[in-house]
């Protein structure tokens, strides 16, 4: 599963990416994370807020941190 977190550099772009990657080891989901910071490739996802997130090419979020959980139901989802 592709994990892209949109987003320049802010505390709230580092936390989602954080976010992710602790879930991914602690629940040893196997998600390949990239991080994006280029602009135009944000843009790309018609977002106007960071942190952005998308998984397998769905932009799922904007603008917030999701909950634990939500993310968790996201990853799950794709994966049925």
């Amino acid at each position: 599963m592709k994990v892209k977190v949109l987003g320049s550099g802010c505390s709230k772009c580092k936390a989602l990416e954080q976010k992710v990657r602790q879930l991914d080891e602690a629940h040893q989901l196997h998600l390949e994370i990239e991080k994006v910071t280029d602009l135009k490739e944000i843009m790309k996802y018609g977002i106007l807020m960071t942190p952005g997130l998308v998984v397998d090419g769905a932009l799922k979020s904007y603008g917030n941190i999701p909950k634990d959980e939500q993310l968790l139901q996201w990853f799950k989802d794709e994966r049925l």
